[in-house]
């Protein structure tokens, strides 16, 4: 297990994520020559191995530089999975101290009474370790399961290997699009449980579909879960809940409740967002129907769109997952370098920005022929080429 953790480690402090790795090489390869030109013996050492490595050890290391979400997803799973057992087990052993009573003031009877309270409580503690345990040890075989298939690329099975990622691709897309059905048949049917996280979306299908219900419970019990993560990223999405329970009891009118819900659960987070504290509790002398515009979309229904958003990113950021649905990550990274400003374009002018457009006579060949793949290009920086390959 420690060497386990030692090399998931190593991977992701030495692993740097980037979208578009061969850009940023190009850039790197640069810059070594220049040093080259200067006389700088070390980057002509460096320059001459990178140009002398075999080009499909090269093209493998560039894809996997792409995996960091890969390893990072089930560590950050393992990780909470241990700190979450570890704090069971200080609450209930603590619990269990203190209620040790005095030898010296207790009938044998209460004795035997306590101790055997005492015995059944050890023992649905056992039994909440062994189901840590086990959760721990899947945990352990997924991230060993990934590091294997990490270490199995080579030239000789990667074909394979890409079309085992392609459906890994595939799953993480349907997840972030809500297809957990269709999500799961693929992944069973292709044998690759282990390789995607179907379970941590599932988790988070929960709290979404609450929020959808406008219910705030489940998101609120996924933060006190995550409490001291959230925290060390200064997440303000608690505070966020409490104004929005905050609002439904004033849109409801129950000003009274209201005025204790917040200085139970919103005082403590004055000092930090007095701003949104003051303009919130001033909601108590409007109704929901106000017609003035700064407090009349605190009541909107958009809201809680807001919230499923704001819980979406929160999630990623914990378990180091990209915003980004990979497969778009891995189209725009094609894409830039297909997205010229030369042939069979013409710029125009929309909104406060430019777009690019492609004319009736470009190649149906050119993936930016099409309108979906001219939407994810739409923020790219244009390729240095001259021509679309």
């Amino acid at each position: 297990m420690p060497i386990l953790l030692v090399h998931l480690n190593t991977f992701l402090i030495s692993t740097h994520y980037n979208p578009f790795p061969l850009i940023s090489d190009s850039q790197n390869k640069t810059k070594k020559m220049e040093g080259l030109q200067n006389g700088n013996s070390t980057d002509a050492t460096v320059t001459t191995s990178l140009q002398t490595a075999p080009p499909s050890s090269s093209k493998l290391t560039e894809s996997l530089k792409l995996e960091h979400q890969f390893l990072r997803v089930p560590f950050e799973h393992y990780k909470k999975t241990i700190r979450t057992n570890h704090r069971i087990v200080e609450k209930e052993v603590s619990s269990v101290i203190s209620s040790l009573p005095d030898s010296s003031d207790i009938s044998q009877y209460d004795a035997v009474q306590h101790l055997n309270s005492l015995v059944s409580r050890l023992q649905g503690l056992k039994r909440k370790l062994e189901d840590g345990s086990r959760a721990e040890r899947l945990q352990a075989q997924r991230c060993r399961a990934r590091l294997e298939h990490l270490e199995s690329a080579d030239g000789e099975n990667i074909s394979e290997w890409n079309n085992t990622r392609l459906k890994r691709i595939l799953v993480d897309y349907m997840l972030r699009m809500s297809y957990y059905d269709t999500a799961t048949k693929l992944a069973e049917s292709s044998n690759i449980q282990d390789l995607v996280d179907i379970d941590i979306f599932y988790e988070a299908k929960k709290v979404i579909d609450a929020l959808h219900n406008k219910e705030v419970a489940p998101a609120l019990a996924w933060c006190a879960d995550n409490k001291s993560r959230l925290k060390k990223f200064k997440s303000k999405f608690e505070f966020q809940l409490r104004l929005q329970e905050f609002i439904e009891l004033v849109r409801s009118e129950n000003n009274i409740q209201a005025v204790i819900y917040a200085r139970k659960y919103l005082a403590p987070w004055a000092a930090t967002y007095m701003k949104e504290f003051q303009k919130v509790f001033a909601t108590l002398a409007f109704t929901s129907n106000t017609g003035c515009e700064i407090y009349k979309v605190l009541f909107e229904s958009k809201q809680w769109d807001y919230l499923m958003d704001q819980f979406k990113q929160e999630f990623c950021r914990l378990y180091g997952m990209t915003l980004e649905p990979l497969l778009n990550i891995y189209l725009q990274a094609g894409l830039s370098a297909l997205k010229t400003p030369y042939p069979n374009i013409s710029f125009c002018f929309c909104l406060d920005h430019f777009r690019f457009c492609y004319e009736d006579d470009c190649t149906k060949e050119d993936p930016l022929s099409q309108e979906s793949f001219r939407k994810l290009a739409m923020p790219l920086p244009f390729s240095k080429q001259h021509h679309s390959k």
